[in-house]
């Protein structure tokens, strides 16, 4: 079985929501261990939509993930470990917060997974 290392939430937003998505991620990262990426404002590798990336590690997932899903504001948040393996953590252990979008997963084949 592989190791958790970490996880990736990716906070999704547009035009309308981006200052919303901005003032979460910030307050995520001012009150956890959190790394926060980009306000990527086109879509970026799998995602369908903007998004901001909130990165963590695994010990902090008891914390965060609560804390987003009280706070996500009606914002869709795609949750993802990161063991290594980006085809099936993306596809096969994800976790959604809101509207399940479909990720484009062609950019992850069979070797590079």
């Amino acid at each position: 079985m592989p190791e958790i290392v970490g996880y990736h939430a990716h906070v999704y937003f547009d035009a309308d929501t981006q200052d919303t998505a901005k003032q979460i991620c910030e307050e995520a990262a001012r009150l956890f261990p959190v790394a926060m990426g980009h306000m990527h404002t086109r879509r970026v590798g799998p995602h369908p939509r903007w998004s901001c990336q909130l990165g963590f590690a695994a010990d902090a997932f008891a914390q965060v993930i609560p804390w987003l899903m009280l706070n996500r504001q009606g914002l869709t948040i795609f949750t993802h470990p990161e063991t290594g393996q980006h085809l099936e953590d993306h596809r096969d252990r994800a976790i959604w917060m809101g509207e399940m979008l479909d990720l484009n997963l062609s950019m992850f084949d069979k070797a590079g997974s």
